[in-house]
């Protein structure tokens, strides 16, 4: 595995970082490899949790799909309120 070094954090994000980490009953480098690992996922991690989502879960059209994201580019407030199974 490789090593990496982050300089130059603002001490309340470490402390942020190191409450998270107890909660979590984690080291600190646990914790961001945890964070890091859920934040970059591999595009066939993505499609298997698709593939394994439970039974009844909504499912979208790539065309529904297709609407939001132009709405999302059109109403650039409206970003922050994401609804995806909310007709617009």
């Amino acid at each position: 595995m490789a090593t990496l070094t982050i300089r130059n954090l603002p001490e309340d994000l470490v402390e942020r970082i190191k409450d998270a980490a107890t909660r979590n009953g984690r080291s600190m480098a646990s914790e961001l490899r945890q964070l890091l690992l859920q934040r970059y996922v591999t595009r066939q991690q993505v499609l298997e949790e698709i593939r394994n989502r439970p039974p009844g879960f909504p499912s979208a059209t790539a065309r529904e799909i297709r609407r939001w994201i132009e709405t999302g580019r059109e109403n650039p407030q409206r970003r922050g309120n994401f609804r995806p199974f909310q007709s617009y």
